[in-house]
């Protein structure tokens, strides 16, 4: 069983080392994405304080009115201080073609206190420059920027996939670092002074045995974040009964086959605001979305800033449907069932986030330690093969 186990953990490590130890880096470096984007790109971010902003809704309808190509599919409701509003946009359907426009962008930065667009991105485009870094890496972090296809994103199958495979050979190669009961003190021990293969060897198995929770919690968390809806909340509501959710019980309709909703975002924000007040919560309304291929709305309730910054479970949401306004869903840090909460909890756990700022200097410090696990156990191939080439 051990030689069967170990041939599986040697091939699982050789199959997915260099995805793995991407993904690691690109962690390190993505815990502080919305810092690093802003010290790299100023214009983005940055923008003349104002008394007397804009109101949101009236910059989506200058935006949608000045190219009726886009509509604005989630709008921040107030910008930070000094800070520009980030507007996310998506192309409607070409008459003409039946087909989604391709306006080039989905991202615009505009002033809160004139309206003017600062400047504008397609997030997520593969590019090194400083404008599209840290969403390229941020990405590739998920999705290794793999196209979609047929329908399905391929990318967060094949690297929730991966996690999956990550998962078990978290338990394998914890059940290989331990080969007798006796000399078990082995496997923690660094031999730092010997150095060369020997200190290799260590890094990756004694590394990996006083890392372990954390790089299985690393594992788990990141099937949670590519295959939730698919493996993870069907698994989760196998254990525990878990609230209506509808972007877990709906099929989304085809990209180029929209919902239009009837309700415009001023009413849906009118219901939304008085369902948080019924329910005596005190945060403002700090983001609505509309999601067209579900027919549904979205309103967060949060202060600037705090949807990219917050510690703990994250901030509540309201979900609405666009014909009727009636309440379809929610998401209330902290409420609901055990499964509600363990869901709750995967992004900030594989963020680091439930803790603030000392989680996410534990993250990046975890991805680095990814990536070396990756290279040590390359290391530790390649030497035994070249030791058996050698014996033959």
């Amino acid at each position: 069983m051990r030689t069967f186990l170990t041939l599986l953990h040697r091939w699982f490590g050789l199959a997915a080392a260099v995805f793995l130890f991407v993904s690691g880096l690109t962690g390190a470096v993505i815990s502080w994405d919305h810092e690093l984007d802003e010290w790299l790109n100023p214009q983005f971010f940055d923008a003349p304080a104002t008394d007397t902003p804009v109101p949101a809704l009236e910059l989506a309808r200058r935006i949608e009115a000045a190219d009726p190509r886009l509509r604005v599919n989630y709008l921040p409701l107030a910008a930070e201080p000094g800070h520009t509003q980030q507007i996310w946009v998506e192309p409607r359907v070409d008459p003409a073609t039946a087909r989604r426009y391709e306006p080039g962008f989905n991202q615009l930065a505009v002033a809160p206190g004139s309206g003017a667009i600062q400047s504008r991105r397609m997030w997520g485009d593969i590019s090194l420059s400083r404008e599209n870094l840290l969403p390229f890496l941020y990405k590739l972090h998920y999705s290794m920027h793999i196209p979609d296809g047929w329908g399905i994103e391929l990318g967060m199958w094949f690297m929730g996939l991966i996690a999956i495979g990550w998962t078990v050979d978290c338990l394998i190669a914890l059940y290989i670092s331990f080969p007798k009961a006796s000399p078990w003190r082995k496997s923690f021990a660094f031999r730092w002074r010997q150095g060369g293969y020997r200190l290799n060897f260590d890094l990756h198995r004694s590394g990996g045995v006083w890392l372990w929770l954390l790089v299985l919690l690393l594992a788990v968390t990141s099937v949670s974040m590519n295959l939730r809806s698919q493996v993870v909340a069907p698994l989760t509501g196998m254990l525990s009964t878990l609230s209506p959710n509808p972007f877990d019980s709906m099929t989304p309709r085809p990209r180029d086959q929209p919902i239009e909703p009837t309700l415009d975002r001023a009413a849906v924000l009118e219901l939304a605001r008085a369902e948080a007040a019924r329910r005596g919560w005190t945060a403002p309304a700090g983001a609505i979305f509309y999601a067209d291929g579900y027919g549904l709305y979205g309103v967060g309730f949060f202060a600037p800033g705090d949807d990219h910054g917050t510690g703990g479970l994250g901030v509540p949401w309201l979900y609405l449907d666009g014909h009727s306004g009636a309440l379809a869903g929610e998401v209330v840090p902290g409420e609901g069932s055990a499964g509600d909460i363990f869901l709750q909890a995967q992004f900030p756990l594989h963020s680091g986030r439930i803790i603030g700022l000392p989680g996410r200097i534990l993250i990046s410090l975890m991805g680095l330690a990814v990536a070396t696990l990756s290279v040590t156990g390359l290391v530790i191939w390649w030497r035994k093969r070249q030791a058996r080439a050698a014996k033959r």
